[in-house]
C-alpha cells in the first residue's frame, strides 16, 4: 500500500504530465520529487538563482541553470531562460526557497507567466525537506557552468 506521501507524488507527477505548461500558470509552486519528475521528462527547466560560491559548495542540481541572482543582468538573464524553455515552466530554486518565493512574488506582481517555486531548495526549510536530502541528482559547479547555454551567460 502506497503511503499518503506516495500517492501525493503520483498524482501531483500524472497531473503535471497531463496538464503542463498551462498546469504551472494556476501551481506555482511545486514540491521537488514533481519537479524532478518534470525534468527528466523535459516538461520543465529549473534556475537555480543562488550564488557561485554556493554552488560550489552543495553543488547544482542536475540539469540547472546556474544563474546568480546578484548579477546586474539577472533579470534579463531570467526571462532568456523562461524564452529558451520554449513553453516549459522554469522552476526557480535558491538554498532554503526564501529566495526564489522572493523572486517568485515579484514575478507574480508583475504577471510574469511560466515560472514556478521549487518549495524546499537545495538545503531545505524548516518542515520541508531539500533537493540534497531528497537525494536528487546533482553536479559541480563547474559541470553546470558548462552546460548554461550561451544565450544565458
Amino acid at each position: 500500500m502506497l503511503s499518503r506521501r506516495q500517492t501525493f507524488g503520483l498524482f501531483a507527477s500524472s497531473t503535471l504530465l497531463a496538464y503542463s505548461p498551462a498546469w504551472a500558470d494556476n501551481h506555482d509552486v511545486w514540491a521537488l520529487d514533481t519537479l524532478h519528475d518534470a525534468l527528466k521528462s523535459d516538461l520543465a527547466r529549473l534556475v537555480d538563482i543562488r550564488r557561485p560560491e554556493e554552488w560550489q559548495d552543495t553543488g547544482v542540481a542536475e540539469g540547472a541553470w546556474p544563474i546568480d541572482m546578484t548579477h546586474p543582468r539577472f533579470g534579463e538573464r531570467l526571462f532568456d531562460a523562461r524564452d529558451l524553455a520554449a513553453g516549459r515552466p522554469v522552476a526557480l530554486i535558491c538554498r532554503t526557497g526564501h529566495r526564489s518565493g522572493l523572486v517568485m512574488s515579484k514575478l507574480r506582481e508583475a504577471k510574469a507567466a511560466g515560472f514556478v517555486d521549487a518549495v524546499g531548495g537545495m538545503l531545505g526549510a524548516p518542515g520541508r525537506s531539500g533537493w540534497i536530502e531528497q537525494g536528487l541528482p546533482t553536479v559541480t559547479r563547474e559541470a553546470a557552468l558548462a552546460a548554461l547555454p550561451s544565450e544565458l551567460a
